[in-house]
């Protein structure tokens, strides 16, 4: 940092901090910035150090885009009448939308090598992003609990049929589960606490094991479906839509398409903040959506067309296809690749998030891995089974916070792009310092709250009110619009901002 900068920040804050631990922590964190906004996790990653390439990039979302959901979603599509291309063309238009925000978000965090919670003081303050944070890892932690939940249901299926003798376990219930589902929810919780205690790098080396083995399975699938049909499929249910009524389902089940990563757009910075460079963020996303997600919709249409043409049923999602297997070890073979993706999809979309929420809430506390431990366990005493079988959490709770993400993105984004023009001052993201750039009112940035406060109401409306159902696939971008606009209009835009790097001034990165 310079002179000014150094006068401009706080010395530590060790008070009621014993004097060998304060000592440890001042060879640690940097003089000026704080330990309430800091710790080696929060810290900006190593340029040389970084290790996420396009590859890397391409297997998040050749394990995301594949999700169980996410093919529940799509054949959604098929069942409501639309045919074989204009599924396609569905899909098509949320990949091109998400392939221009995903290289928006992607960017800040290359630049910055900052995580989402840092990256969000620019926008909201040092302690208003607390806000965003929080709201997207509440969202996270719920789903995390639940799709271990479905991940335990196949597992405990897959464990009768290999083992007829363990079906005595699946009777009886204890808080909801019976004690076969208990372990087989505890053990898949357990793999994946392991895994996330290793960090981000062992999370990368696991997407890059599971994206092949995915992308082989539905692929196996895809061929065995169409050879089942006798090689031939049926394009469409009957229901043909057309004119009017064709586009608004095609438009919006792209826009809905966007809205399911809405959380992705918003934290993707958490993966990018170690990618190597721009042009593999590109590159990485290019390969693993427009491509990858064009290679999912056929392979929608191939299952659900083919289905339809052997029994005129339409399947809920491939565990559909690999319960139809009539060979055990062949069954056994795709039940465990699809518990491979759950866990892939669970640990980049589900378990990250809150880990870095929570490691920003209490740094002092908690490191990367604390903080993986304590979110698993809020994902596990909340009893997931239960918030997934409750329509009103899902539809109300989860549903209404998952509205506000999109006003949060609109919010970061107007900031970042249209206000700053990517100009950040990284050391002062860390910094409680009254004159610091993102202290605004006291650590909380007033016209990011005025932005958002009306955007999220606009949002939770057309999400919740019946009269505006009509516009709840646009929901999303209602929100995001309206936040942005808001933003901007609010913002004094003659300023002029300091572009400072973290790196290569005082803040020690992480490898």
């Amino acid at each position: 940092m310079n002179s000014t900068q150094d006068t401009a920040v706080q010395t530590l804050d060790t008070e009621d901090v014993p004097h060998t631990e304060a000592r440890h922590r001042e060879a640690r964190v940097p003089a000026g910035l704080s330990t309430r906004l800091y710790n080696r996790d929060l810290a900006p990653t190593k340029r040389e150090g970084r290790s996420w390439t396009a590859y890397s990039i391409f297997t998040l979302w050749a394990n995301d885009v594949h999700s169980l959901g996410n093919y529940a979603f799509a054949i959604g599509l098929f069942a409501l009448g639309l045919g074989g291309w204009q599924v396609l063309a569905a899909l098509g238009v949320g990949a091109v939308l998400l392939f221009a925000l995903l290289n928006l978000s992607g960017f800040m965090g290359q630049k910055t090598g900052v995580p989402f919670p840092v990256m969000s003081r620019i926008a909201f303050g040092i302690h208003g992003a607390q806000i965003a944070a929080l709201i997207r890892g509440a969202v996270a932690i719920a789903w995390f609990g639940i799709q271990t939940y479905l991940a335990s249901v196949v597992l405990r299926v897959l464990l009768i049929a290999v083992a007829p003798g363990l079906k005595p376990l699946d009777d009886g219930q204890i808080l909801g589960l019976s004690p076969l589902g208990w372990m087989a929810f505890v053990g898949l919780w357990i793999v994946q606490v392991v895994i996330v205690s290793y960090g981000m790098e062992m999370i990368r080396k696991y997407e890059a094991f599971a994206g092949p083995i995915i992308l082989a399975t539905m692929l196996a699938l895809a061929v065995w479906m169409f050879a089942q049909a006798g090689f031939d499929i049926a394009w469409s249910t009957g229901k043909d839509l057309s004119g009017g009524a064709m586009w608004l389902h095609i438009l919006g089940g792209g826009a809905l398409w966007v809205s399911i990563y809405g959380t992705f757009v918003l934290n993707f910075c958490d993966f990018t903040r170690s990618a190597r460079t721009k042009k593999s963020i590109v590159k990485g996303n290019f390969w693993g959506i427009p491509v990858n997600m064009l290679l999912f919709g056929a392979i929608t249409v191939v299952l659900a067309g083919a289905q339809f043409k052997i029994n005129g049923h339409i399947i809920e999602s491939p565990s559909d296809v690999v319960a139809s297997i009539p060979n055990t070890f062949l069954l056994a073979a795709a039940s465990l690749a699809l518990l491979v993706l759950t866990i892939a999809v669970n640990l980049m979309a589900n378990f990250v998030a809150p880990t870095y929420a929570l490691t920003n809430l209490f740094p002092r506390r908690l490191n990367f891995r604390r903080a993986a431990l304590v979110s698993a366990v809020i994902g596990l005493v909340i009893l997931p089974w239960n918030l997934y079988n409750n329509p009103v959490v899902i539809v109300y709770f989860l549903g209404g916070l998952g509205a506000l993400l999109g006003p949060l993105f609109g919010v970061i984004m107007a900031d970042y792009w249209l206000v700053r023009r990517g100009k950040v001052n990284v050391p002062e993201l860390y910094s409680e310092s009254a004159q610091g750039a993102y202290h605004y009112a006291k650590g909380i940035n007033p016209k990011a709250i005025a932005a958002l406060v009306p955007a999220a109401a606009v949002a939770l409306a057309i999400a919740f009110i019946p009269v505006l159902a009509p516009l709840s696939s646009f929901s999303w971008f209602f929100g995001a619009g309206i936040a942005a606009v808001n933003f901007y209009v609010l913002s004094d835009r003659t300023r002029s901002f300091e572009d400072v790097d973290g790196e290569p001034i005082a803040v020690p990165a992480v490898h």
